[in-house]
C-alpha cells in the first residue's frame, strides 16, 4: 500500500503472470484512507483466489462465447434456439463487443451495446427492409441472457470474478395485441378448411392449442381412442433444410391431453385418410409434414375464406382466448398449453378483457370450446 500524489491511498496485488511475457499481472484498489484500502485489498484478494488471469487474458468476449456455444449451449439448447443464438453471436455480439477482453467487459459497455441494438442493430437484409431498424426489446433481452449464461460459466471456470450483466437496465417488453379468429371468422375458416381437405389438422389444433411442431409430431401410437387422450411427446422442425424430429420446447409440453368424442371422431376420419403412415398428419410421401408447408396451407385457407393473414401460432392464441372466455384459470391454461412457468401464461393473457375483447359467443366458438372441455 502507498499514498499517491493525489492524496488517495492505493493497494496493489498480483493476480497471475502473463503467459506471453512472464511478467506479473498487477491490479489495484483505491481509497481515501489507509484503513479503507486495507479492507478493499483484503476483499479483492479473497475474490481473486483461484482466478486464472493468465488464461483469461487470452480470451475475448467473442472467443469465450464461441467456447460456451460449442461446449454448453449446443448441448442444453433446442436446435432452433441454438441456431438463433449462433445468429446473435455472429451478427451482433462479435461485431460490437467481441474483441473486448473477457475480464474487461463492464456493465456500462453492455448498456451501450444494448442501446445500439435497440436504436439500429437490425442486420441489413432484404427481408428486413420493411421492419424497424432497431431490434425488439425481447431480442435484446435474449442476447443479454445469452451473455449472462456465458459469464456464469466463466466464473465457474475461475476466469472472471464478476458477471457484468448483473445490474444492467433492460428494455421492457411490450406485448403486441394478439391476432385471433372471432366466432364468425372461425365459422368461415372451418368451412374453407373442410373444402380444402385440411379440416382435421386445423380442427385438432384449435381444439388443443398445440404448437405447430407438436401437432405435426403426433403419431398414431400417441392417440388412445379408448381412453380418449393424446400424448404429446415430440415435435417436428426443419433443421439445415431437413424435416426432423426434435424435443419439445419445455418439459411441461410433454403431457397427455383429453379429447372429446367429437375430436375422436375427427381423428378416426383422419386415420382412414392416412393409410399405413405412422404420422397423424403425414406428408404426401408418408413421412412427417414440413412446418413450412402447413404455414403456407394456412395462408391459402385464410385467403380463400376472405380472412386476414395470421401466424400459425395465432391459432394457439385463439384456443387460449376461448379458454379465457370460459373463465378457465390461468394456472390450468398454463398446464394445458405447456408453458414452462405460470408467469409466461400471465404475461401473455392477463391483459385480456374477457367481456369486451373476446367476441366469441356464438355457435362456432361454442363448438370449439366444447371440443376442448367435454372431457376435462
Amino acid at each position: 500500500m502507498r499514498k499517491r500524489k493525489d492524496s488517495r491511498w492505493e493497494g496493489r496485488y498480483t493476480v497471475g503472470h502473463d503467459p506471453e511475457t512472464g511478467k506479473s499481472i498487477i491490479k489495484n484498489v483505491l481509497g481515501k484512507t489507509q484503513a479503507e484500502v486495507k479492507e478493499k485489498l483484503k476483499k479483492a484478494i479473497e475474490e481473486n483466489v483461484g482466478i486464472d488471469y493468465g488464461k483469461a487474458k487470452t480470451c475475448t468476449v467473442g472467443s469465450w462465447l464461441e467456447i460456451w456455444m460449442e461446449n454448453y449451449a449446443k448441448i442444453k439448447l433446442r436446435p432452433s434456439t441454438f441456431k438463433t443464438s449462433q445468429g446473435f453471436l455472429k451478427n451482433h455480439i462479435k461485431p460490437q463487443i467481441g474483441s473486448v477482453p473477457l475480464t474487461e467487459l463492464t456493465s456500462l459497455d453492455l448498456q451501450r451495446f444494448y442501446k445500439h441494438l435497440l436504436d439500429g442493430g437490425r442486420v441489413d437484409r432484404i427481408e428486413a427492409k420493411k421492419k424497424p431498424k432497431g431490434l425488439a426489446p425481447k431480442t435484446v433481452r435474449n442476447i443479454h441472457q445469452m451473455i449472462g449464461s456465458a459469464y456464469n460459466l466463466a466464473r465457474e471456470q475461475k476466469l472472471v470474478t464478476r458477471n457484468p450483466t448483473q445490474g444492467c437496465a433492460l428494455p421492457k417488453v411490450e406485448h403486441k395485441e394478439m391476432k385471433t379468429l372471432t366466432a364468425d371468422q372461425l365459422s368461415a375458416f372451418f368451412q374453407e378448411a373442410r373444402d380444402s381437405g385440411v379440416y382435421e389438422l386445423y380442427y385438432l389444433d384449435l381444439a388443443t392449442g398445440l404448437r405447430r411442431g407438436e401437432l405435426l409430431g403426433l403419431k398414431w401410437t400417441d392417440v388412445d381412442f379408448d381412453r380418449r387422450v393424446v400424448k404429446v411427446q415430440r415435435a417436428i422442425s426443419r433443421q439445415n433444410g431437413k424435416v426432423v424430429e426434435a424435443p419439445l420446447k419445455t418439459k411441461n409440453a410433454y403431457c397427455t391431453l383429453p379429447l372429446s368424442a367429437d375430436a375422436i371422431s375427427v381423428l378416426m376420419h383422419q386415420r382412414r385418410k392416412t393409410g399405413s403412415s405412422e404420422w397423424v398428419f403425414p406428408s404426401p410421401s408418408g413421412g412427417p409434414m414440413s412446418p413450412d408447408s402447413v404455414l403456407h396451407m394456412l395462408q391459402r385457407v385464410l385467403k380463400r375464406a376472405g380472412l386476414p393473414r395470421i401466424r400459425f401460432h395465432d391459432l394457439r392464441h385463439t384456443c387460449a382466448t376461448m379458454l379465457c372466455r370460459r373463465k378457465i384459470s390461468l394456472r390450468d391454461i398454463q398446464l394445458w398449453l405447456g408453458h414452462s412457468t405460470y408467469q409466461t401464461t400471465a404475461d401473455i393473457y392477463t391483459h385480456l378483457d374477457y367481456r369486451d375483447k373476446m367476441n366469441t359467443a356464438n355457435a362456432a366458438a361454442d363448438m370449439v370450446l366444447n371440443i376442448m372441455h367435454k372431457n376435462t
